[in-house]
């Protein structure tokens, strides 16, 4: 049985999910479908890219994943096939791969596949769907279009670091409200090397790192490192975006004193 996912900016109230479901089960009775997220900002490639980058390495080797953003074909952004760490990803080449994949795909193809309708405005049904299909059932990658020798990039913030500083950002509010910075665990290991430190975030200072929320009181806020290995900032219990007033992409300083 193959494994689909599917990541969009859809969301729950139209019929876009459904139809493509329901083209998935037409062409493919056995597929497993799994919904990763449909929540998605419209248009916001990079949260897209957040949530699937974090979600692939725990699905199986040969899992297809169709990714429902900016799905608009041009001669600059064809639709793709891409082979990587043995999953495939199916998408537009808008730049999204470049954030997903940390380095180059092992393989990639320019979609050469015809859709029934006439229509150019759902191209996840009427085009992704069969390729999707076709990889899931086993097929090959080369089967699907040309080879691609070059993704459209773009390029993801880094945190910048001096000599005793990080400064870095909030790269994801999740659906707790917790803020995921783009700070990882090794990184702040490494510049901070068992010294004394400060966070700073808008007018919060914090200077320790928990293992837990529940390492403080309710209400309390927190730093630890999430299950992905970046420096998280929370509030126990709480939201920590709403009730401290940090929003995605605000800044956050780690400072060695």
């Amino acid at each position: 049985m193959g494994v689909i996912t599917l990541t969009s900016d859809w969301g729950l109230t139209d019929y876009y999910l459904s139809s493509v479901k329901g083209m998935i089960y037409k062409l493919y009775p056995d597929a497993k479908i799994v919904d990763i997220s449909h929540n998605i900002p419209p248009f916001n490639i990079n949260e897209a890219a957040y949530i699937l980058k974090n979600a692939y390495k725990s699905f199986p080797d040969g899992t297809v994943h169709i990714i429902g953003l900016n799905s608009e074909e041009s001669i600059n952004n064809p639709h793709v096939a891409t082979l990587f760490n043995k999953q495939y990803f199916i998408g537009t080449d808008n730049g999204i791969f470049s954030l997903i994949f940390e380095k180059e795909p092992d393989k990639a193809v320019s979609l050469d596949i015809m859709q029934d309708s006439e229509r150019f405005t759902f191209s996840e049904r009427d085009r992704f769907v069969k390729a999707a299909v076709h990889l899931a059932k086993g097929g090959k990658i080369e089967e699907l279009g040309t080879v691609r020798e070059k993704l459209t990039e773009k390029f993801s913030f880094e945190p910048v670091v001096s000599e005793n500083t990080i400064r870095g950002m909030v790269l994801h509010v999740d659906n707790y409200e917790n803020l995921i910075t783009n700070i990882s665990e090794s990184l702040f290991k490494k510049v901070v090397n068992h010294k004394k430190f400060e966070i700073s975030l808008r007018s919060y200072t914090i200077k320790n790192i928990k293992k837990a929320y529940g390492d403080v009181s309710p209400g309390e806020i927190v730093a630890l490192f999430a299950s992905n290995g970046l420096l998280e900032i929370a509030l126990n219990k709480a939201n920590a975006s709403s009730l401290l007033g940090v929003i995605a992409k605000d800044p956050i300083i780690v400072e060695v004193k």
